[in-house]
């Protein structure tokens, strides 16, 4: 334990910080301007909580992706989820930071004040013990990137295993790499490079990110201590100038090349790759995951006949401009006046990964 804290304690080293700011605003000064995307919501936070902004050269822009899991997930998958509580009278399991998030109409949480019987839950294996415990359906709110899916997906496996009758999956995946197509593929933008998700990273490894290299982009895998970050962008300055693309592992004391092999396979025995919206984004094509027809038992959309889903967005709300890195949270003209964390408008104010939520708890 005193080894590991020694080593993190590294990557937050003052001296290192203050010489790779140096280094970077040397290698910035061959360009008028340079910008990267963080992909991961975490790295949103980590870069807010540490005040990285501040430290680059003003020609280094770090813009926000569509990191957030719950930012993505659309508002009719809020609103079904509500409707599953309310009229099929169905306990709700989900994790916290989806209850708030503003569907189309309502919320989890307006839902749990008419009298919905919803849930959170630390762990998604905590679903298969609640529905052991019950005769009434309960159904699992599966929303979430690469990382999140792995747990997601084994809880599935486990609840065929224990013949659960009463227990479905409502699907609500998304997948990062096929979002870096759209993102690179989207007229509006002009990425220099990607801080990839270290997290997901886990579990895909680095050959998803060669696609990168089609687009003439770079991308680099770190962690979630400034040094990471730091390095990261420096790796990506350095790809710019030297006018090369390249993926890069910068986080190698948590993520293979190949991955997560055995979560891959999971993957790849419950899952088929389907086009998917992303709230505000719109529809990405491959970019997200539904069960195998073999594993439709235990589809919530399937046993609940659910209506599909759209990527619209609230009246005045920026969000997909947000998560598209298009604009910053504070150039919505909602951001800090009508659209706070006690009263969100959009769902990048409420999950503690949205980009609207890190720039307002750390803005000063």
């Amino acid at each position: 334990g005193k080894l590991l804290m020694k080593v993190l304690d590294s990557f937050a080293d003052k001296a290192l910080v203050e010489k790779l700011t140096r280094r970077i605003a040397a290698e910035a000064a061959e360009r008028e301007g340079y910008t990267f995307m963080e992909v991961c919501g975490t790295h949103t936070q980590a870069i807010g909580r540490w005040g990285l902004r501040n430290l680059l050269p003003e020609n280094v822009r770090l813009v926000s992706g569509p990191g957030c899991p719950v930012c993505v997930t659309p508002g009719e998958y809020i609103d079904n989820a509500c409707c599953l509580a309310l009229k099929e009278e169905a306990i709700i399991a989900t994790f916290g930071d989806l209850v708030r998030v503003p569907g189309l109409t309502t919320s989890l949480e307006e839902a749990q004040g008419q009298g919905a019987d919803i849930r959170t839950l630390y762990s998604p294996f905590d679903a298969i013990q609640l529905a052991a415990n019950t005769d009434r359906e309960v159904v699992f709110l599966a929303i979430g990137f690469e990382t999140t899916i792995a747990g997601i997906a084994a809880t599935i496996h486990a609840t065929r295993q224990r013949k659960l009758k009463n227990l479905s999956f409502y699907l609500s995946f998304r997948l990062v790499p096929p979002a870096l197509t759209a993102l690179l593929s989207d007229p509006e933008l002009q990425l220099d490079g990607f801080l990839l998700p270290g997290h997901v990273s886990i579990i895909i490894g680095l050959e998803p990110y060669q696609l990168l290299k089609q687009h003439h982009s770079s991308g680099v895998v770190i962690g979630f201590e400034p040094v990471d970050i730091l390095q990261g962008v420096e790796v990506l300055i350095a790809a710019v100038n030297a006018q090369e693309s390249r993926v890069e592992n910068l986080y190698p004391r948590a993520v293979k090349p190949e991955g997560n092999p055995a979560a891959l396979s999971l993957f790849e025995q419950l899952f088929d790759i389907v086009d998917t919206p992303w709230r505000g984004i719109g529809v990405i094509p491959s970019s997200g995951y539904a069960l195998k027809d073999s594993w439709h038992d235990l589809d919530a959309e399937k046993r609940f006949h659910l209506p599909p889903l759209t990527a619209s967005m609230p009246p005045g709300c920026c969000c997909g401009e947000v998560l598209k890195g298009i604009i910053q949270p504070d150039e919505c003209p909602l951001f800090a006046e009508k659209c706070l964390p006690t009263h969100p408008i959009g769902p990048c104010m409420v999950s503690g990964e949205g980009s609207c939520a890190a720039y307002y708890k750390y803005r000063a």
